[in-house]
């Protein structure tokens, strides 16, 4: 009995794993940034690192093993494509610390531990090179033009910033926010998320990703998937501009300092941004709601109001200027999006160049091994636990 024939069985009657979605990275107003060291540790138990071209199957090729893994009951992190909505750039199975990774640009991973973790997978293998050379000049330029749309994508990002900051600057120039307040509901707020926990001895690993992402079907947020499985969630809520992500930076600063490691999810327009942060330890988040992504409240939530601390008489005489930021950056933002959009189409048409010339019955072939291999060091480990 073959190795996926034994998983398969072992797997019947087992709850399917719960498939937490991220984003490693994302397009910005500072073009696209990668989180993709945080995938997972240079130290992980295994890491395939995957190489090849636009459609050759690598999205599919680490979905049909992820599905594999979760119908035994695995718990699963898939980190998703900004750039297409319907592709994975990787999955990291934390029970067996094994991860898949797409390693092509923009995102270039190479192995840091090859051999003894990192190993490469070239579906480049599995292509008919004499085949894709007679469209060398349809490939040259669609690769251009998708390099062209994405600047002009980051640019309309980058203008989008700039109004939003303004917007922003609305409630803190005119000193329309009680800052000590604020600095209060910060106090607070660590003392509520730690509790009265003492700094532990150790250092910390600080795990940084998106929950939200700038696609080309606009934001996309998965946030549900990272808070619904969580004890006690606390939530931000407010305008942009009145320190809900500076409260976010805080309790980060605070769970850092006492030992605690943490996931600390960044702000999809501006990266330097923290709009989220969970301690797994505690099974806690303090989550920032923003806008177009309102979080579904649940009983036991505890919800924080920051306009609380702002004096919104002072604010009445800005209204027509802060209006009229917020629409600037709106139209920036929506035509950042349209750009976006279509580089995906015309990464669509630079893949029907790969996909006639690829062999995929042979690519399977080597994906169920893969898969086998993972199953082997999945049962090495459980053997390991019981010793």
């Amino acid at each position: 009995m073959s190795k996926g024939e034994q998983a398969r069985k072992a797997a019947a009657g087992r709850r399917p794993g719960h498939v937490r979605m991220v984003f490693p990275g994302g397009n910005t107003a500072y073009g696209f940034h990668s989180f993709y060291e945080h995938i997972c540790t240079p130290d992980a138990n295994k890491i395939f690192v995957i190489k090849g071209g636009p459609g050759v199957g690598k999205s599919t090729f680490m979905r049909k093993i992820a599905a594999t893994l979760q119908g035994q009951g695995y718990d699963l992190e898939f980190h998703c494509c900004s750039s297409d909505n319907g592709s994975l750039d990787g999955v990291y199975i934390p029970a067996l610390d094994i991860a898949l990774i797409d390693g092509t640009a923009p995102h270039v991973v190479d192995p840091k531990n090859p051999g003894a973790v990192d190993e490469i997978v070239h579906l480049g293998d599995y292509w008919d090179e004499t085949g894709m050379r007679r469209n060398r000049p349809a490939i040259l330029a669609l690769n251009r033009e998708v390099g062209r749309l994405f600047r002009r994508a980051y640019a309309y990002l980058a203008a989008a910033r700039i109004f939003l900051e303004e917007v922003e600057s609305y409630y803190q120039d005119t000193g329309a926010l009680d800052r000590g307040g604020l600095h209060r509901v910060a106090m607070d707020l660590i003392h509520a998320v730690l509790g009265p926990s003492e700094s532990q001895a150790r250092t910390p690993r600080e795990r940084h990703l998106f929950a939200t992402a700038i696609t080309p079907d606009g934001p996309v947020s998965h946030l549900t998937t990272i808070m619904d499985p969580l004890d006690r969630r606390f939530v931000i809520a407010g305008d942009d501009g009145t320190e809900k992500t500076a409260l976010v930076s805080r309790v980060l600063d605070a769970a850092v300092m006492r030992g605690f490691d943490v996931e600390a999810f960044h702000c999809a327009l501006d990266p330097k941004k923290v709009d989220h942060v969970v301690v797994p330890a505690l099974s806690v988040a303090v989550i920032n709601e923003v806008e177009p992504h309102f979080f579904p409240r649940r009983d036991g939530d505890i919800t924080i109001d920051t306009m609380q601390y702002v004096d919104t008489g002072i604010q009445e005489a800005y209204v027509g200027e802060r209006t009229r930021a917020r629409e600037m950056y709106r139209q920036a933002f929506d035509q950042a999006v349209w750009f976006i959009g279509k580089a995906k189409k015309t990464h669509d048409e630079l893949e029907t160049y790969y996909v006639p010339n690829m062999d995929f019955a042979r690519l399977e072939e080597r994906r169920l091994k893969i898969e086998a291999r993972i199953l082997e060091l999945a049962e090495e480990r459980e053997n390991n636990a019981k010793l």
